[in-house]
């Protein structure tokens, strides 16, 4: 394995654990990658401030790739955010409440916004969305927003994914299936693989000397655009084709375990 200069992971059933939690004593690890001049990405179809929530003591030293790409702050500075008109929201909000059995959020920059109707959700949508308003008319929002997201508390994202929302948008929004229970809709060509690029172009950092995890459908062009791609063991089945390395569980910290191996090479 020659030289690796850039890490990325997805967070939800990759680098976390089932209950949310990161590998033991993960900063210990950052900081060694930081030593080794190893840039580090975290690529998440979570918001920012949730992000910066769980690294508060890095947020500003690290590459976070938002809202799958949506928004990208590098070392504290924000450098690509790509809004949805609100015209847009309002009609996929719509779409969603009247057409799939899903709860829409609008995800505004600095919080989501949902229907007051689906405050039993509540636990669901924050452990995603930590800044949460509700509104008895979510439609009359004004804010800026670069995603909207829907829960899917039957879990069935697939379906919904083929049958409403792809044949509805997916010539006009980048639709991914986050997670079971979720999908999001981005502006076009929002994606982590994207998001990558654009990190090559302003590190000068060779896809050749880029890796990254994953395991759900949002991670496909991640996976894609660089050289050494790895799905966790629990990744899901269709993902295989997308990845060439393979790795342990997201409960048996398998992303932790390949980043050992790349700073012990790097001594």
């Amino acid at each position: 394995m020659p030289e690796i200069k850039l890490i990325a992971t997805d967070m939800d059933h990759t680098l976390l654990t089932e209950a949310g939690e990161l590998p033991p004593h993960f900063d210990a690890y950052i900081e060694q990658m930081q030593r080794a001049n190893i840039q580090f990405a975290v690529a998440s179809c979570r918001p920012l401030y949730t992000l910066e929530a769980m690294f508060p003591q890095y947020k500003d030293q690290l590459i976070l790739i938002c809202d799958n790409g949506a928004v990208i702050k590098h070392h504290g500075k924000i450098i690509a955010q790509t809004l949805l008109p609100n015209a847009d929201l309002r009609e996929m909000f719509r779409y969603v409440q009247e057409h799939t059995d899903g709860h829409p959020l609008i995800c505004g920059l600095d919080g989501a916004v949902a229907d007051r109707a689906d405050t039993a959700y509540d636990a669901e949508f924050r452990a995603f969305y930590t800044t949460l308003n509700y509104r008895t008319d979510p439609l009359a929002w004004a804010g800026q927003a670069d995603k909207l997201t829907l829960y899917l508390p039957h879990h069935d994202a697939e379906a919904v994914f083929a049958n409403q929302l792809n044949p509805r948008f997916g010539d006009r929004y980048s639709v991914a299936v986050t997670a079971d229970c979720w999908i999001d809709i981005m502006p076009m060509h929002i994606n982590k693989g994207n998001a990558m690029m654009q990190m090559s172009q302003l590190l000068q950092i060779d896809a050749t000397a880029m890796m990254a995890f994953g395991d759900n459908f949002n991670d496909k062009e991640m996976l894609q655009y660089v050289k050494y791609s790895y799905l966790v063991a629990n990744a899901r089945p269709q993902m295989a084709p997308y990845a060439d390395f393979r790795t342990a569980s997201n409960q048996e910290f398998g992303v932790l375990k390949v980043i050992k191996r790349v700073l012990a090479q790097a001594e």
